[in-house]
């Protein structure tokens, strides 16, 4: 299928200028929300926890409590990346993403310590070794085998989502691996009504189906049902396929009634492209440019098979994008001096903001080599247009010297800066403690992390 290139310049749709005071005091909001949650589960064990008497019962009352936790936790990680479009614009899916990784970490703490302190405690009260114990729990408790099924799958995703191990991982596994957690919650349920003494109450037990069904709910209509209504509405399609420089391209894709998408710049896609070895991944790609009614726009570095193969996909290549997502955007602006830092691919979000956001701004790229450098002429060109300022930090460490000095001389009154954020982690990390030094407030530091 011929489909007519985009052309190399065009203008953004609109100018995001929305400011929402509210939108900042969101993600305590749903901090507090989820803790109500918690100390909800706790007067769920308080209530029917009469006493606690001995070892035994010091241990299972651990077991019992952990294990309330463990369960509750679960469909609220689930609900945390299930793509709620208010979640996601309030929020943000980085921050969203951060508090997933933290909770899965406690999750994953939680759920062995119920194992343990649970068989602890039933082979204390029935006189047996630990190892009869787990056994007859396993085998002759209703909904232990499944539920033991769930456990090992939850424990060992929790294993491979640790830094060491995420590091020898492509995203690609990574993703499959993560599916699992699905059926491993699901596995879980059963045993947390039948065993779950604590749940035998009308009240608890309408609260757990509540939370367990509703969640449920909400990944079937945000992760499965919308996104397939939007690939039949929009049609994505490659239309063409842009080297921008060493193993990074640009994608541009055309569909219908893109401006019903209300995308932003600064925001993302999960693209799934519909060729053979991409079918089964959806990876996170940022707008390069600001959303234009008849194309959208992505910078693809190779990190990986998935990326990779995208600079070989041919046009008309039909393509299932879930998004657009993320905060990262002009919605958290609120400063008229503005930085936007920026470091291989990272500088993908960058290029659209700097294109659309109000204020002053000032645009600061980091790269080891120049060729590294990613849109030089295009942030010439609308640094002119609308009179920004563009920097180039290029060079090993050993030469730019530390970030924060750079960062000083490069842009005068630092302090005063709201600054977007967005590069390896590495660099991201380094660049938030210098802002801090610098006197950058936290609240004006705004990030989007490609980690996963």
């Amino acid at each position: 299928m011929a489909t007519a290139a985009p052309p190399r310049s065009a203008g953004p749709v609109r100018r995001a200028t929305a400011r929402r005071p509210a939108a900042a005091a969101a993600p305590a909001a749903v901090l507090a929300l989820i803790a109500a949650g918690a100390l909800g589960v706790l007067a769920l064990w308080w209530q029917d926890t009469a006493s606690v008497v001995g070892a035994a019962g010091w241990l299972t009352g651990a077991g019992r409590l952990t294990g309330l936790l463990a369960g509750y936790a679960a469909p609220v990680l689930l609900l945390l990346m299930a793509r709620l479009p208010p979640m996601e614009r309030v929020v943000g899916a980085d921050r969203l993403a951060r508090w997933h990784a933290f909770g899965g970490r406690w999750t994953v703490a939680a759920v062995t310590v119920h194992v343990l302190t649970i068989v602890w405690g039933y082979a204390l009260t029935d006189g047996r070794g630990l190892l009869g114990e787990g056994t007859e729990i396993v085998l002759h408790f209703p909904e232990m085998l499944k539920a033991t099924a769930g456990t090992l799958l939850l424990l060992g995703t929790g294993a491979v989502s640790a830094r060491a191990a995420r590091r020898r991982l492509s995203y690609e596994t990574w993703y499959y691996l993560h599916l699992a957690t699905y059926l491993a919650v699901a596995l879980a349920f059963g045993h947390q009504l039948a065993t779950g003494a604590d749940l035998g109450g009308g009240v608890g037990r309408a609260a757990w189906y509540t939370l367990y069904l509703g969640t449920a709910a909400l990944l079937g209509r945000y992760r499965l049902a919308l996104p397939w209504r939007r690939d039949r509405r929009h049609r994505l399609r490659v239309a063409e396929v842009r080297p921008e420089g060493p193993g990074v391209v640009s994608l541009f894709l055309t569909g219908r009634r893109l401006d019903e998408l209300h995308a932003e710049a600064g925001q993302f896609f999960r693209l799934q492209f519909q060729a053979p070895g991409l079918r089964w991944a959806a990876n996170p790609y940022s707008l390069s440019a600001p959303p234009h009614p008849r194309f959208l726009r992505f910078t693809v570095k190779d990190l990986g098979g998935h990326s990779a193969a995208v600079a070989a996909l041919r046009p008309g290549t039909r393509v299932r994008a879930e998004g657009p997502y993320g905060a990262f955007t002009a919605r958290v602006h609120r400063q008229r001096r503005v930085l936007l830092l920026g470091a291989g691919v990272g500088i993908t979000p960058l290029r659209a903001l700097f294109e659309t956001l109000p204020g002053e701004l000032t645009l600061v790229q980091r790269a080891r080599r120049p060729e590294d450098l990613l849109f030089r002429a295009e942030l010439a060109e609308v640094a002119h247009r609308r009179g920004g300022r563009v920097h180039e930090l290029v060079g090993p460490r050993s030469r730019v010297g530390d970030l924060g000095t750079a960062l000083a001389r490069l842009v005068p009154d630092l302090a005063d800066h709201e600054v977007y954020l967005c590069g390896p982690e590495e660099l991201a990390e380094e660049a938030v403690r210098s802002l801090r030094a610098a006197g950058v407030r936290p609240g004006r530091i705004h990030r989007e992390s490609f980690a996963f």
